[in-house]
């Protein structure tokens, strides 16, 4: 008897499993397809000025692939870039200018706000300097975007077309990450998988709908709305930024977008294990509100829906389960299906579909390791700075 319930545990939750992949085939938002890019394009009559802020700390090591790329934007309006050296110690504010001269194209301005205050993150400090500088030239688009992004010469112009004819108050590309060493093959392809699950692209741009992200590593704003919205100084305490800007936009009744890249690119390298985990459990924690139910939520999901379809296939071979074979077998292909696309994207080989749940077994360690720091006090970090305050969450601030 204690046999056959066993196996009607392990038939069950193949099952329960199973039936997650299907909804999330179906009812989540088609979260794994990746034809989400940027709108139609419509040239405005009247090009607008635009702000490009840079927030930068101690990245003198991707500056020369990044920052000459942006500053040879090919904008037929007016365009700034202001780049925030943000206290580094790698001689960042000094390469930024040198590289301007050399490369010449937009005006650049380099300059540093100092320590931040109490109650702010780093590079959120670094933003509001930033985007004090711009506004004194009265821009009316600020482009957000990290030191480590690369633009392709039209990416300005694309985007401020874009949100000039779409109406929107964001238009935010997710940049294509780097992916070159075996472990970035593992973990970067996911990552944006697991984002795109999570804040389903298509139900962003949906007016009316709740769910609400952006990618920080470029983020074009009206002047505007970053004004009525109170960006940054109402997200101050964000170490998600990006989402947390989006939350403060879409819910002051802003219109916003988000969609994979096509002429944004990373250029920021994560070429061991150690790099990518500390990239995730900085901030893994403060996604889930540093809540242990959900945190515990969480890791039960992620075993439920990645972890048990593998494990109902090989425990159904050895005790000659046909059902949790089958059960586990559709729930795993399913899975492999729908990350299919994100590797296509990434122009990786397809025989990293099957491997997810391994990856995913990762994430799951490196959440419960983010949770693990938070409790030893050493919180979430940006560029050498730790922010332990349990208040530092996602949105916190409206």
């Amino acid at each position: 008897m204690g046999q056959t319930a066993r196996v009607s545990a392990i038939v069950w939750t193949a099952a329960v499993s199973f039936a997650a992949w299907l909804w999330l085939l179906l009812f989540q938002g088609f979260f794994w397809r990746t034809d989400v890019r940027l709108p139609p394009e419509r040239d405005p009559a009247h090009w607008p000025s635009v702000g490009v802020v840079v927030p930068a700390r101690d990245e003198a090591e991707v500056l020369p692939a990044s920052l000459p790329s942006l500053l040879a934007q090919d904008y037929p309006g007016r365009a700034e870039v202001f780049l925030v050296d943000d206290g580094s110690s790698d001689g960042t504010g000094e390469l930024a200018r040198e590289l301007a001269r050399r490369a010449g194209g937009l005006p650049l301005t380099v300059s540093s706000p100092g320590e931040p205050p109490a109650g702010w993150t780093g590079k959120l400090w670094a933003v509001r300097h930033g985007i004090g500088l711009a506004r004194a030239r009265g821009p009316e688009y600020l482009l957000l975007t990290d030191a480590d992004i690369a633009h392709e010469p039209d990416s300005l112009r694309r985007l401020v077309a874009a949100a000039h004819g779409g109406g929107f108050d964001v238009v935010s590309q997710m940049a294509r990450l780097r992916v070159e060493s075996l472990w970035e093959r593992l973990v970067v392809p996911a990552f944006v998988y697991f984002f795109a699950q999570l804040y389903p692209f298509r139900r962003i741009g949906r007016k009316g709908a709740r769910t609400a992200a952006a990618a920080g590593g470029c983020v074009l704003l009206r002047a505007d709305t970053a004004e009525w919205a109170r960006i940054p100084d109402a997200i101050r305490h964000a170490v998600i930024d990006d989402v947390a800007l989006a939350r403060a936009v879409k819910g002051g009744g802003g219109h916003i977008w988000l969609g994979l890249a096509e002429r944004v690119d990373s250029v920021r390298p994560y070429p061991r294990l150690h790099d990518l985990w500390r990239m995730v459990s900085r901030s893994a924690y403060a996604q889930l509100r540093h809540h242990p139910l959900v945190l515990l939520g969480t890791v039960l999901g992620l075993a439920l829906v990645y972890l048990v379809p593998p494990l109902a296939v090989v425990v159904g071979l050895a005790t000659g389960g046909t059902s949790t074979v089958l059960l586990g077998g559709c729930a795993w292909l399913v899975m492999t299906g729908t990350y299919v696309p994100m590797l296509r994207y990434y122009r990786q080989p397809l025989w990293l579909a099957p491997l997810l749940p391994f990856t995913a077994f990762l994430y799951l360690l490196m959440t419960v390791d983010s949770a693990v720091q938070h409790y030893r006090g050493r919180g979430a970090a940006w560029k050498g700075r730790t922010y332990a305050r349990p208040d530092a969450v996602v949105g916190e601030e409206r």
